[in-house]
């Protein structure tokens, strides 16, 4: 069984996928990119900003599942240029406790939807 979960305060789903699906006490959210959920618009004034707006979007996420970032054992993180790894780290890095931190992979794509430069998802465990 699964549930499905679903915030206005995070960006809709746009296609054949939910912002997140829990089964059998693990959360499993979607790509997150830069879109504020109450303008619609993307942020990206700066790496450091879209970065942060991805982030406060999967929190949001886990936080209508009712969970929040320490909840999270993996992430996956999709960049446009490798260039910008330690600009995105620091933000990423941020939301975590460094001694637990999720695992994580980090890589290069040719491209992400609405050609922003970082998506992340995440899996988490209540």
């Amino acid at each position: 069984m699964k549930t499905i979960i679903s915030t206005s305060k995070a960006p809709s789903a746009v296609g054949a996928y939910n912002q997140a699906v829990l089964a059998a006490g693990t959360l499993y959210v979607s790509g997150q990119i830069a879109i504020d959920p109450i303008a619609g618009s993307l942020v990206l004034d700066s790496i450091e900003d879209e970065t942060n707006q991805v982030m406060k979007n999967l929190g949001s996420v886990l936080e209508e599942a009712g969970m929040s970032y320490e909840n999270i054992v993996k992430c996956s993180v999709f960049v446009s240029d490798m260039e910008m790894y330690s600009r995105i780290n620091t933000v990423y890095a941020s939301y975590f406790d460094e001694k637990t931190a999720p695992a994580r992979e980090l890589v290069e794509v040719a491209n992400l939807p609405k050609y922003v430069n970082v998506e992340i998802s995440c899996i988490s465990v209540k």
